[in-house]
């Protein structure tokens, strides 16, 4: 797994690796002084001996380039937090396929519905689910049921007991 830290102090902490080598120390000081493991402090000073400092540089991450730079997706929070109504919605509720006609319209990068989830947890956002309430609904009425009619209906220790139906004999295995 990769260790914590951005590529330039990965790469610090390589270099220092190498410097300490250098000065005599041994891979168990240098991995215990680093937190790092032996096997990467003896990785890196073989990586150092084939191609030098150059060589303990970060590689770049594998994968295909994001198609949002971090300026445009700064610019999509800004059009999601306005709201789906000022992009001529009917509804006020943000979905998948929505926001990936949004990109498309705002950015000219065209992204499928079932991966615009991708570039959301990116920027932080999750999956929300809205609460359905109906339009008609009286909050007043059900606060007032809820403390008056709701204490009076529910089981309570005195009114919940077994049934006095009497239980049924068991018969015996059939044969």
């Amino acid at each position: 797994m990769r260790p914590p830290g951005t590529p330039e102090q990965l790469q610090t902490r390589r270099v220092r690796a190498i410097a300490l080598l250098q000065s005599g120390k041994t891979y168990q000081s240098i991995a215990a002084t680093l937190n790092a493991s032996i096997s990467s402090v003896v990785r890196w000073a073989q990586v150092h001996r084939k191609g030098g400092v150059k060589a303990l540089r970060p590689k770049p991450a594998p994968g295909r380039p994001p198609m949002l730079t971090p300026r445009q997706k700064r610019r999509l929070l800004q059009l999601l937090v306005k709201g789906p109504l000022s992009e001529g919605y009917t509804t006020d509720l943000w979905t998948l396929p929505r926001i990936a006609t949004l990109i498309g319209k705002h950015f000219g990068t065209r992204y499928h519905p079932g991966h615009v989830w991708r570039v959301m947890r990116g920027v932080g956002w999750t999956c929300q689910k809205p609460e359905r309430r109906a339009l008609q609904r009286d909050e007043h009425a059900i606060a007032r049921w809820k403390t008056h009619a709701w204490p009076r209906i529910k089981k309570s220790p005195k009114t919940w007991g077994p049934s006095r139906l009497p239980r049924r004999k068991r018969l015996p295995p059939h044969p």
